[in-house]
């Protein structure tokens, strides 16, 4: 989120949350509690021949139907566009849209390489990493922080996780960013289609190799792994490799780019990170919840439930807004200031319940390895114009980030100690 001076929002009933220019057009802060305080859980009419559904945006909603995997499936799709369309062609192959038996023998086969212990290495690696792009842009002086920084940064984790060529990965961050958020309402549908077609063709190319010649990365643990005897098929495979570029590529760039405005624009909490005051593992919270990248998730729900003064019937499309959960003044403590030191932060950046991100670890450590880049080796941040907002309904972020950066002064040497009988003379 950003503080720009937007028009006021209009009424919760005449809102197209369809329609990415919505979130162009209106203060989101103010959109959202609207919705909060009017119509917690709100239906929204059918629009352009897609079929209504449900608008949860307050947070013990949203959670609650998170964790409710008996009365809500996401094997419909997780996402507005998928669900309106009737499915999600992966569903019950890719781990987003699974459920049941199936997701937790596939999730459990893939934590084995998400484990803290196994991921060290590549902790070590993001935050080396991210110290040199940083230590470039400041050689650089003005840079796109999109563009120039935060593109190579979470890219390079999941190639190391699945041992992609490094030479292969610009061109995946470029079809990642069409598949879920195009720039303008210029691009079109079918060019999102096509990106990840392409993602999903070179993945499966990378899958038929590691199945000859395994290797210890992601794509060989699931090319080479059995579920009660039987391989993953190769839709499964492909797919569950598809999704962790898709969510753990795009997330964290937008959180790393929204992070630095919202340092740039709060110099208060810039001087607090800076100065010590605050950790940067509550900084790193507050930047995932300020963000909140995947704007919403949906389900679709199995039997009638009721919910608040509404009963959501069987076969309705629900959606739950982080966007605004992250904001509800029931659970956050001035929800509207960017707070570096902000505790509790229990945000729902990374969803809630037996689908809760698979990733959330190793986004946690891009956001703080920047966070910690940036306090070392920064002594300013300054916004060099406009940025460049992505168009879409579910990605709330940026595609360009002009800025220049300043960096620490190098630290003084220490002076050498006087010798011992030059001392004396001095007694």
């Amino acid at each position: 989120m950003t503080t720009e001076a937007l028009t006021a929002p209009p009424d919760p009933r005449t809102v197209d949350l369809t329609d990415p220019r919505t979130f162009h057009d209106v203060d989101p802060h103010a959109l959202w509690r609207a919705f909060r305080e009017q119509s917690p859980v709100h239906w929204h009419p059918p629009t352009g021949g897609t079929p209504g559904f449900w608008v949860v945006s307050r947070y013990e909603d949203a959670v609650a139907v998170y964790r409710d995997n008996k009365r809500f499936t996401s094997e419909k799709g997780n996402v507005l566009a998928t669900l309106l369309q009737g499915g999600d062609s992966a569903a019950g192959k890719m781990l987003a849209v699974t459920d049941g038996p199936r997701h937790r023998a596939i999730r459990n086969l893939m934590l084995k390489s998400f484990a803290p212990r196994v991921l060290q290495p590549v902790v070590d690696g993001v935050h080396r990493h991210t110290r040199d792009l940083v230590a470039r842009a400041l050689r650089a002086g003005d840079v796109d922080f999109a563009a120039d920084v935060a593109d190579h940064v979470p890219i390079h984790t999941m190639g190391d996780l699945m041992a992609i060529p490094e030479a292969d990965r610009p061109q995946l961050v470029e079809w990642n960013t069409r598949t879920l958020s195009r720039h303008d309402s210029d691009d079109s549908e079918l060019e999102s289609l096509l990106a990840r077609n392409e993602i999903l063709m070179y993945l499966g190319g990378l899958a038929a190799q590691r199945r000859e010649n395994p290797g210890d990365d992601v794509i060989s643990v699931l090319a080479t792994a059995t579920v009660d005897g039987a391989p993953l098929t190769e839709d499964e495979i492909v797919l569950n490799c598809y999704s962790l570029i898709l969510g753990g590529d795009e997330s964290t760039r937008m959180s790393l780019v929204g992070g630095l405005i919202a340092l740039a624009e709060n110099p208060e909490q810039w001087r607090r990170l800076k100065a010590g005051e605050v950790t940067v593992d509550s900084a790193t919270e507050e930047i995932l919840r300020w963000t909140t990248p995947a704007m919403h998730f949906g389900r679709r729900a199995l039997t009638d439930v009721p919910l608040r003064d509404q009963v959501i019937k069987a076969g309705d499309v629900v959606t739950l807004w982080n966007t605004s959960a992250n904001f509800d003044e029931a659970v956050f403590t001035d929800p509207h200031a960017f707070d570096v030191g902000r505790s509790p932060n229990k945000h729902v950046v990374f969803g809630h319940g037996p689908h809760f991100c698979l990733g959330a670890f190793l986004g946690r450590v891009h956001v703080s390895a920047m966070v910690e880049a940036l306090r070392d080796q920064v002594a300013t941040v300054a916004l060099r114009g406009p940025a460049q907002r992505l168009y879409s309904n579910f990605v709330h972020g940026y595609s360009g980030l002009p800025v220049a950066l300043t960096a620490e002064p190098a630290p003084k040497a220490p002076e050498a100690p006087e010798a011992p009988e030059e001392a004396s003379r001095h007694a």
